[in-house]
Order: structure tokens, then C-alpha cells, then sequence
């Protein structure tokens, strides 16, 4: 497994673990046996970055207490990230609509240190953007935590390119600490970060997660034109997504793959990989065997210059 910079010298596996399915009603992730396959798996295969958030799972925590118990005994091995202040998800800590205030971060980081069963979170980041709180209040609150050493990192989500900057300037006129990484949805179909987003990444030397890489499991190569699978979350909640997917683009890279001796799934990491500002490649997962998939495909032969524009010319941004 190769690792890369997250944005710092924070070193991850270029292949990391979603944990957003631990604790999803409906899933073999439910359980605490289902977790600890996943986690077990993860960690044997090379991957040391597995990313959570406080409001993952069917009731709020669930996520972070089953990857708390699962990493018992093994909580030098990974790098965990997790997240709080998401502003359109329930939480049972009153926030009065300031999800990213020095209150509601203590509060929140507390709980998740908690159910994590650990004594420090390696990256602490803010879920979505909070329009009522300052960001320079947000900056002191986290980088006061990193002097505690209850967090060693904090990054972002979902900020647009003109917020990672203000927080970029924020935090060098105050002498704070910088966040140190940035994540977003990105995959081969939804490309908007390239606009705003990886510019301001690399202009700032943050390191880049994104979300969602297969795109809900199109780009896994267990969906076709004609199959969707009944168990899968696209069949029982988003129909749409294979309804309006591009096969005619799918399809073609998976021919690509097929044509240089890997699967869609790898020419996909491939892809995100040939992005020196990707630092990993986080996939949810609910079984082992997908665990080990994910984590191989970071061994394919990386993409020629001509391979990444053909790739390119079938998903324009």
C-alpha cells in the first residue's frame, strides 16, 4: 500500500475506509460483528485511514462506538477522522444553529473521543460550512485542541473555494494553525470541485479526500446498463442514479480497463490517483471481500498521460 501527505506530515493510505455505513440500518455494518469484519479486513489489507463522522449511522454516534470497539487494541495502526457541525443533520447537542462555535466544538469533540474510545482524533473535521459562526472562532477552537492534544489535524467538508481561502488568510494573520485538508465529492461524474475547490487545494498545500469516489457503487463494477442489484443502496433509495448514469461512458472505461488487464474499480483509483493533490481514496464498504478490492486497486499501474485524456474526453468536467 502507498501512502501520501494529507496536507501536512500526516501520512495515509492512498486507499482509505468510509466509515458512513457503520451502524446503517439495513446493512451487514448494522452489527458490531459486521464492523469489525470490515475494520479487521482494512487494517490487514494496508489501509491506516479510515474517515467517520458523528452523525453517521442509523441514530446519532453509532458509527464512531462500533469503530471504537472494533479498534481495540489496534489504535496505533490507523489513522482516524472524524467529524462534527454537520448543519442539516440532527444532533442531541443544542446548537442553537452555530455548529462551528467554540461551544458546540467542545461539546462535540468530547462525545466523539468518547465513543471512539480513544485519547486523540488524528483528523477533526468541520462537517459543512456554519454561516453564523466566524471562521476565526472556528480556527482558535480547533487549533486550542491540537495544543491539548486532543486532535492532531483538523480540515474541512463541503467548503467552497472562496471559504477555503478566507480560512487559509484567517488563520496566517491570527498565527493559528492551518487547516490541513479539504473533502468533497468527486468522482468520474461529478467533477464540480475542479471549478473552485482542487484550485484553492493546491494553491494552499491542503491535502484532497474525496467522497462519494464510485459514485454510489456505479464505478464498482457490480452495476451494468441492465443490472442493478436488490440489496444494493442505489436499488432501495436512489433509483435515479442508475436511471441517469452515462453507460455509454461507463461502459467505454470499462472496456479501457479491460484493455490493460484491470477491472473498472482500479481503473477508476487509478484515475483519482493520478491527482497529486488526492491524498486518499475513501470507499465505504460493508464486506471484507470489498475491503480487499479497494485496497489492491492502489497497486495498478498508474495511468499514462494519454490513458488520463482519454478518460478525460469520456467524462468532461
Amino acid at each position: 500500500m502507498q501512502h501520501r501527505n494529507l496536507g501536512s506530515g500526516l501520512r495515509v493510505s492512498a486507499v482509505g475506509l468510509g466509515g458512513n455505513n457503520f451502524g446503517r440500518a439495513g446493512t451487514v455494518t448494522s452489527t458490531q460483528e459486521g464492523t469489525d469484519a470490515v475494520v479487521d479486513a482494512a487494517l490487514d489489507a494496508g489501509v491506516n485511514l479510515i474517515d467517520t463522522a458523528d452523525v453517521y449511522g442509523a441514530e446519532y454516534g453509532a458509527s464512531e462506538s462500533l469503530l471504537g470497539v472494533s479498534l481495540r487494541g489496534r489504535r496505533d495502526e490507523v489513522v482516524i477522522a472524524t467529524k462534527f457541525g454537520h448543519a442539516d443533520m440532527a444532533s442531541p447537542l443544542p446548537s442553537w444553529g452555530a455548529k462551528g462555535s467554540r461551544r458546540y466544538i467542545r461539546l462535540a469533540v468530547e462525545g466523539s473521543l468518547r465513543r471512539l474510545q480513544t485519547d486523540w482524533i488524528d483528523l477533526y473535521q468541520l462537517h459543512t460550512p456554519d454561516p453564523a459562526t466566524p471562521i476565526e472562532e472556528t480556527i482558535e477552537a480547533l487549533d486550542e485542541l491540537v495544543v491539548e492534544g486532543r486532535i492532531r489535524y483538523f480540515g474541512h467538508s463541503n467548503l467552497p473555494g472562496w471559504q477555503i481561502a478566507e480560512a487559509h488568510l484567517t488563520a496566517s494573520l491570527t498565527g493559528r494553525r492551518h487547516f490541513v485538508s479539504a473533502q468533497d465529492e468527486y468522482s468520474l461524474i461529478a467533477r464540480g470541485v475542479e471549478g473552485e475547490v482542487l484550485p484553492a487545494v493546491r494553491r494552499f498545500g491542503l491535502g484532497f479526500l474525496p467522497y462519494f469516489p464510485f459514485a454510489n457503487g456505479l464505478f464498482t463494477g457490480k452495476f451494468g446498463r441492465e443490472e442493478l442489484p436488490a440489496d444494493s443502496r442505489i436499488a432501495r433509495q436512489r433509483p435515479y442514479i442508475h436511471e441517469n448514469a452515462p453507460w455509454d461512458a461507463i461502459e467505454a472505461l470499462d472496456a479501457m480497463a479491460t484493455e490493460r488487464g484491470c477491472t473498472l474499480l482500479e481503473i477508476t483509483v487509478a484515475w483519482f490517483l493520478a491527482h497529486p493533490e488526492v491524498s486518499s481514496v475513501i470507499a465505504g464498504a460493508t464486506r471484507p471481500e470489498q475491503v480487499r478490492q479497494n485496497a489492491a486497486a492502489a497497486d495498478v499501474a498508474p495511468l499514462t498521460a494519454e490513458e488520463r485524456a482519454r478518460i478525460d474526453d469520456l467524462f468532461p468536467a
